[in-house]
């Protein structure tokens, strides 16, 4: 493994101006996935930049609405007890993230910016409909998560800019949501996953927000999924024709973890289970 400079700055305005400094240099959050991609050899940076003492980066406020610092742990999101009940969705899906050793150093912005597809965090803030803050030398500009992901490992963020803080307006009483995930073993990388969110008005489905994990180039809102739902009485029929489209709208590989043709068929599955917790319909 090469050899790098590591630097620890103390404040957001010091990383940034190193970053600008310092050529082929890149931020480090938790390293869960940074440090395997360096002794891979597919990284070769000049300097690792930590965002480890910067204070402001790693809290949760809840006023309204909820402010989440990008290194936030994911045990911290866990164990917040404000959070379970603000925004238990992201909860349920940090609860599935890895082993504790690595939900203890993983964080929500390492999470984001590795922009894997089978990002667990990514797909429960896709649907809680999140805003990322990104900041650079010169300011900050807000964007909403569905335009932060572009390809495999590549964000919208420019080299001089650095995700700092996630935001999620709160959602209202009669919200439910689920979180569902496929792997080979507990702590494996999602073969699929799927987030499901409801707003409902008696039988009537006033929102509905889905997203699918490891079946599309990036973290993928199933967008077609949703306009079916929005405005129906939602029946086990519905849900069915809901399954059918969830597997036509993705766009999965097949890889040594799972066929094309699986991770259709479990999106899918999932789509309509999602549906059927969230409506008391019993197992499907």
């Amino acid at each position: 493994m090469k050899r790098f400079d590591y630097f620890l700055p103390q404040s957001l305005e010091e990383a940034l101006e190193l970053k600008k400094k310092i050529p082929n240099s890149r931020f480090i959050a938790g390293g869960t996935d940074l440090m395997v991609q360096i002794r891979g050899g597919e990284l070769k940076p000049s300097a690792l930049i930590s965002l480890r003492s910067i204070p402001d980066l790693s809290s949760i406020e809840i006023n309204g609405s909820i402010r989440i610092g990008a290194m936030t742990t994911v045990t911290d999101l866990i164990y917040n007890p404000d959070l379970e009940h603000q925004a238990k969705l992201l909860v349920d899906a940090a609860r599935r993230v890895g082993s504790p050793q690595i939900r203890n150093v993983a964080t929500v912005g390492g999470n984001l910016c590795n922009c894997s597809p089978c990002a667990d965090l990514a797909l429960s803030l896709l649907v809680l409909e999140a805003k990322a803050r990104i900041q650079s030398l010169s300011g900050t500009q807000d964007v909403p998560l569905q335009k932060f992901f572009e390809s495999p490992g590549k964000s919208c963020l420019s080299p001089d800019q650095i995700l700092t803080d996630i935001f999620i307006e709160p959602v209202s009483s009669n919200t439910k949501s689920v979180f569902l995930k496929k792997g080979r073993v507990k702590m494996d990388l999602a073969v699929a996953s799927v987030a499901l969110l409801l707003e409902m008005e008696g039988e009537i489905c006033r929102k509905a927000r889905v997203a699918a994990g490891s079946v599309a180039p990036v973290p993928l809102r199933l967008q077609k999924v949703e306009v079916l739902l929005e405005g129906q009485a939602l029946s086990p029929e519905l849900a069915d024709l809901a399954q059918r489209m969830a597997s036509e709208s993705v766009a999965p590989i097949s890889d040594i973890r799972g066929t094309e043709e699986y991770r259709r068929q479990i999106v899918g599955v999932y789509v309509k289970r999602g549906l059927a917790q969230i409506l008391g319909w019993g197992l499907v």
